[in-house]
C-alpha cells in the first residue's frame, strides 16, 4: 500500500511518556486524516508501478517528472510521520497500531525506487538512489510542518 514508507524508516523518535494525552476519538480522527492522504498517494504510486515507464524527449523533461514524483514521496512520508505523531498523543494501542501499519510495506518502497531508477536510465538521466533518499530526508520535516493539523 504505502510506497516508500520504509525507505527511510522512522524519521522521528520520541518516548511514549513525553507526549500529551488527548481523547482517543480526537486523536483517531486526526491520525486517520493523514492516513487517508497517504493512502491516496500510495494508490498513485501503485499506478506508477503498474504502467510502463513514461518516455520524455529530453533528460530535463524526465527530471521534471521525477521531481514531481519525489515531491509526492516527500508528502507521503510527511503524512505517515504526522499520523504517528498524532497517534502518540494517546495511550490507545489500537490507534498506535493503525498509525504504524502502513510502514510495514518495505517491498513496495524498494520496488518503486527500482522502477524509477530503470525509467531514469531509459530516459538518459541516471538516478542516484542515495541522492533521492537524502533529498527525502531533508524535505520531509518541512513538509510535515506544512501539513500538520492545527492544534
Amino acid at each position: 500500500m504505502l510506497i516508500t514508507a520504509l525507505l527511510l524508516g522512522p524519521l522521528t523518535v520520541s518516548s511514549r511518556g513525553s507526549e500529551p494525552h488527548r481523547p482517543v476519538e480526537e486523536v483517531r480522527a486526526r491520525m486517520e486524516h493523514h492516513l487517508r492522504e497517504g493512502h491516496e498517494l500510495a494508490d498513485h504510486f501503485e499506478r506508477v508501478l503498474a504502467r510502463d515507464c513514461p518516455r520524455f524527449e529530453t533528460p530535463q523533461a524526465w527530471r521534471a517528472y521525477l521531481d514531481g514524483e519525489i515531491d509526492r514521496v516527500v508528502l507521503l512520508m510527511a503524512h505517515l510521520e504526522q499520523a504517528w505523531i498524532e497517534a502518540k498523543r494517546t495511550g490507545d494501542d489500537d490507534v498506535r497500531r493503525a498509525a504504524k501499519a502502513p510502514r510495514k510495506r518495505v517491498d513496495r518502497a524498494y520496488a518503486l525506487l527500482d522502477k524509477l531508477s530503470g525509467c531514469a536510465e531509459d530516459n538518459g538521466a541516471p538516478l542516484s538512489r542515495m541522492g533521492v533518499r537524502r533529498r527525502i530526508e531533508r524535505e520531509v520535516p518541512q513538509r510535515q510542518s506544512e501539513i500538520a493539523l492545527p492544534q
